[in-house]
């Protein structure tokens, strides 16, 4: 009798054990909807980037990492971080792009996204100080 006790009462206590994991799984399944903590009317990206075949993905990249660190870096020169100057409209970043960049090759493309990453990383912390002051990061 205390042995069949046991036995259910580990079978319930194995049972429930393996009802967590699928309920956690659950809860961990992403969604499309983009919503944001800080600065939520944040301009969405130009539709041309969003439907942008996968083959030309690096330009869609190139573009963003202009933004980026075009957007730290005038956070720093201003010392503000209000939600106008952290997320702008994409124009200056799309300019950009087709001035200096929409015309090169990959490689070339890739290169540059690499200079954009560094100066963005280089102003990243002051900005993130300035931003972290304001309630933004």
């Amino acid at each position: 009798m205390r042995l069949a006790r046991l036995s259910v009462a580990l079978t319930g206590v194995a049972l429930s054990l393996l009802a967590v994991p699928a309920f956690a799984e659950r809860n961990l399944v992403p969604t499309l909807d983009r919503s944001f903590n800080v600065c939520p009317d944040r301009p969405a990206e130009p539709s041309w980037m969003q439907g942008i075949p996968l083959r030309q993905a690096y330009q869609r990249v190139l573009v963003q990492d202009i933004y980026r660190a075009q957007n730290l870096e005038r956070i720093v020169e201003s010392g503000s971080c209000d939600c106008e100057t952290r997320f702008p409209s994409w124009d200056a970043a799309e300019a950009v792009f087709r001035e200096r960049h929409a015309s090169g090759e990959r490689w070339e493309m890739l290169e540059a996204s690499e200079t954009y990453n560094r100066r963005a990383n280089d102003v990243r912390l002051e900005a993130k100080a300035i931003c972290d002051a304001a309630g933004n990061w």
